[in-house]
């Protein structure tokens, strides 16, 4: 069973999944053995993965959007058709005014436009609503800071994949598998986290922690939408956050353990003074969730050019 030790650890390893243990004994107030200990228990239990996730900006993947879908029959089909589409990160089987929410993500506007097209063709899909997203204002396993404008060569992307598969593989193990000193390696992997490319994060698995309840809820505000979305962002169970423009002002996530506990997070949101009507749906399936951009590019794989430029640099 997890206790509030644990729980400490997930949420530091969340924030930066490669702080070193002494950083997380002292968090804590274990030792660093113990620490050690507890981590790959949470490893090897399942509760956690920790891995690099790669900024969406770094492959183009620029625009957000959050739509509700009105089904006509069984949900099951729709789902499967949005499972299978690159451009869809999540999708869910929803409890509210709409049975299936998704999460794209494109390149641009015209991309949006052309993907709604075709989502709103798919069989069974009566209609569909969108909220264009703007900032991603909180995201539990993803970067919101921007971009900084760097170079990514080859050696990066093959670094990059690899944190990809284990974000805690040491410096030395890493200047192994791309050929480098082990010095070299550590640079090139703080530059590429300290730029914003790639964050390496504890992904957890709700069913085996026991955080099972997630609601997604809109916001139409009153005011300045931004300054609504920084005080939202702040409150505990809150899991992802953005602002944008459609049918409501902000859309978020919120998770918890148990349904006391999701009931008090929507509370919260709705205590907000700003907050002039929230509207909320229960996630009953999550067919899926891809986190960032999905994997980085590797060779043959249409990979950006030797020496590519990403954020402020482009």
């Amino acid at each position: 069973m997890l206790d509030a030790v644990d729980a400490a650890l997930m949420r530091a390893l969340q924030g930066d999944g490669r702080a070193t243990y002494q950083a997380l004994a002292d968090g804590v107030g274990l030792s660093r053995t113990a620490v050690r200990a507890r981590v790959k228990q949470l490893v090897c239990a399942g509760a956690i993965r920790i891995v690099g996730v790669l900024h969406a900006g770094v492959l183009g993947m620029e625009v957000f959007a959050h739509i509700s879908f009105r089904v006509s029959g069984p949900v099951r089909p729709v789902l499967e058709e949005l499972t299978g589409r690159e451009a869809v990160v999540f999708a869910a089987h929803t409890a509210g005014r709409f049975p299936v929410v998704a999460h794209v993500r494109v390149r641009d506007d015209d991309a949006l436009a052309a993907e709604l097209a075709e989502l709103r063709a798919l069989p069974g899909v009566e209609g569909a609503e969108t909220f264009r997203g703007g900032a991603i204002v909180k995201d539990a396993y993803s970067s919101v800071r921007p971009l900084r404008g760097i170079a990514i060569d080859p050696l990066d992307w093959r670094l990059v994949r690899h944190l990809q598969q284990d974000g805690r593989a040491s410096y030395a193990e890493l200047a192994r598998q791309v050929g480098l000193s082990q010095a070299a390696a550590r640079s090139r992997v703080v530059r590429l986290i300290e730029a914003g490319v790639v964050h390496v994060t504890a992904i957890v698995e709700p069913s085996v922690v026991g955080a099972n309840e997630q609601v997604g809820f809109g916001v139409r505000c009153r005011g300045d939408a931004a300054a609504v979305a920084s005080r939202l962002g702040t409150l505990a169970g809150v899991s992802f956050l953005a602002t944008g423009f459609g049918r409501y002002d902000l859309v978020g996530t919120a998770t918890a353990p148990d349904r006391a506990a999701l009931v008090e997070a929507l509370e919260s949101v709705r205590s907000c003074p700003e907050a002039s009507y929230v509207e909320t749906w229960e996630h009953l399936v999550v067919a899926k969730e891809r986190h960032g951009a999905g994997a980085a590019p590797g060779a043959g794989e249409g990979a950006p050019p030797a020496e590519a430029a990403v954020g402020a640099a482009r």
